[in-house]
């Protein structure tokens, strides 16, 4: 088959998996604790009690909307009270844009807000 040969058509990446990349991109920054807020973070804590722990788990603290082929970010993080938020914000903003880039979208902004500081270990 020749290239002249594919057909055409359009790709559409959905909200939902920039938000999965985001959040896994997100979660590998050092000094990034735990991403949602305190109402998602205690809902998610008892579906991990309960077993339930991957339910919802690859989006939890991200939402996304894929528009003309970029893409707009907001995240819920909590941080590490050892590193400085804005380092981490600023390395967070670096590691979602590559990775989102990385799937042919353009990245127009990421918007973070830091929910919580984890003073010892993970936030409940």
């Amino acid at each position: 088959m020749t290239p002249d040969a594919v057909a055409g058509g359009r790709t559409h990446i959905s909200d939902e998996v920039v938000e999965k990349i985001a959040v896994a991109a997100a979660k590998a920054v050092p000094g990034v604790v735990e991403l949602g807020g305190d109402v998602a973070r205690f809902f998610n804590a008892v579906l991990d009690r309960v077993g339930l722990d991957q339910v919802g788990d690859a989006r939890r603290g991200c939402s996304a909307h894929v528009t003309n082929g970029g893409a707009v970010i907001n995240l819920v993080i909590v941080t590490d009270a050892g590193h400085p938020v804005p380092e981490v914000t600023t390395a967070v903003r670096v590691e979602v844009t590559r990775a989102v880039e990385a799937y042919g979208l353009r990245v127009d902004e990421i918007n973070i807000r830091v929910d919580d500081v984890a003073i010892d270990g993970p936030a409940a």
